[in-house]
């Protein structure tokens, strides 16, 4: 009865708790594959898969009560698609961080978000990027999933003698990935509730029919091993630039990736009100994330199913945040998923991403190729930092160029300097 009352305002917001729950269960359902789909990601950059599923069911769970009690709303925060591929792509693999120096730059960017939320500066910071490289951000995003989707599933390789080749058809993976990525893009087209859930079944089954192993190999699973994750951040690297080219880097995307999707959540409820603490509740959950053992939590796209199931209020994300806590006890069956299960998801979540293209206005030449640099040069260069710069780099250079100085702002004057300075440092060493 206390859901009632003062904590979610229910009566105040028109629903119930029976509608709430329900939303959250819908919504857990809807986003639960990230549990698997980021431990996976996350294992490339070296944390064992084990110690990776329990801090990504964590981070949710507590993102998702820290959503509920804070801001009272809808919103669901889990370990963001995109951000976990910079985490291991960039941080580890590019940047040469160790996975516990990548969690250390996840730390202190948390920290940063926390200043900028809990500050006037998330204004200025919205009000300064134009929106046009905002979006490209995003598609950007949306483009490297798919890369690395296309990638994991085999239909694309990156050979010696050419960036991408085409996948060979008549292995078995292939074809596994293809007939997976029909059955998901069927499912999602047609909006069946989970989905994602059903597709990775799927494709797990068909890797048990093919033959086909999966990418991890171990076969049991002990809470102790979480032990070599949980708190193992490393600040050795603390003294070098490159890792605060990536603290820098991290807290751009997340700062700036979390400004739209907050603020689309928010008005899709028509509760603009909420955005404040909402964005407050993103920052500090992205700032434990770190401790917990994973990349950031964000305000996830999949929070657009609960609201539609009539989700209202932080009692919508509580359920949520309970039922991935309940996730524990499926960890040993979440081994048997192979890559072909997980490169559709990827695949569809980057198309989506990518849709964000009709938001942008590409008639000014000035503002087109800045973004459109922004969403080639992220998946090219696999490096989502690099491909940020390069566009925010070029974005004043432009303006400056036709004589419309005026139109960019200080701070990204500012910022453009800190990418081009970061530019220099890396051709020095």
């Amino acid at each position: 009865m206390k859901a009632r009352g003062g904590i979610f305002q229910l009566k105040n917001h028109g629903t119930t708790m029976k509608q709430e729950m329900m939303a959250g269960a819908i919504g857990y359902f809807t986003i639960v594959y990230i549990i698997a789909v980021n431990a996976l990601i996350l294992s490339e950059a070296g944390i064992p898969f084990e110690g990776a599923v329990m801090a990504t069911i964590l981070a949710s769970f507590v993102g998702c009560l820290v959503m509920a009690f804070w801001a009272n709303a809808p919103i669901l925060l889990v370990p963001g698609m995109g951000i976990n591929a910079m985490f291991t792509f960039t941080l580890v693999k590019s940047s040469g961080l160790s996975w516990q120096e990548a969690l250390a730059v996840i730390v202190i960017s948390g920290i940063l978000f926390m200043i900028i939320a809990f500050t006037k500066l998330s204004k200025v910071l919205s009000e300064a990027i134009p929106k046009t490289l905002k979006e490209a951000i995003t598609v950007g995003l949306g483009m490297f999933l798919m890369f690395i989707g296309l990638e994991k599933g085999g239909l694309i390789q990156r050979g010696d003698s050419a960036i991408i080749m085409i996948g060979d058809f008549g292995e078995l993976k292939v074809l596994a990935t293809v007939l997976t990525f029909l059955v998901t893009i069927f499912l999602f087209i047609r909006n069946v509730k989970g989905q994602f859930l059903w597709s990775i079944a799927f494709g797990t089954l068909l890797g048990f029919i093919f033959g086909i192993e999966p990418s991890i190999q171990s076969s049991s699973f002990h809470l102790s091993e979480y032990s070599q994750v949980f708190g193992q951040i490393s600040f050795s690297a603390i003294m070098e630039i490159p890792f605060w080219i990536a603290v820098f880097s991290v807290t751009m995307v997340l700062v700036f990736e979390n400004i739209g999707l907050v603020h689309g959540h928010t008005d899709m409820i028509d509760q603009p009100h909420k955005y404040s603490k909402a964005f407050q509740a993103n920052a500090f959950s992205a700032f434990t994330s770190g401790f917990f053992g994973t990349s950031p939590t964000v305000s996830t796209v999949e929070s657009a199913a609960a609201m539609t199931a009539g989700g209202r209020t932080g009692l919508t994300s509580l359920t949520t945040g309970v039922l991935f806590l309940g996730s524990v006890l499926f960890i040993p069956y979440l081994k048997w998923i192979p890559d072909h299960a997980i490169a559709p998801i990827l695949i569809i979540i980057g198309g989506l991403m990518i849709q964000n293209i009709r938001h942008m206005d590409l008639r000014d030449l000035t503002e087109a190729f800045p973004a459109i640099f922004i969403i080639a040069m992220i998946p090219f260069t696999y490096s989502i930092a690099d491909g940020i710069a390069i566009g925010f780099i070029l974005y004043p250079v432009l303006k400056l160029a036709t004589g419309k100085a005026r139109e960019v702002s200080i701070p990204l004057y500012i910022i453009a300097a800190l990418f081009l300075m970061n530019f220099f440092v890396h051709s020095i060493h």
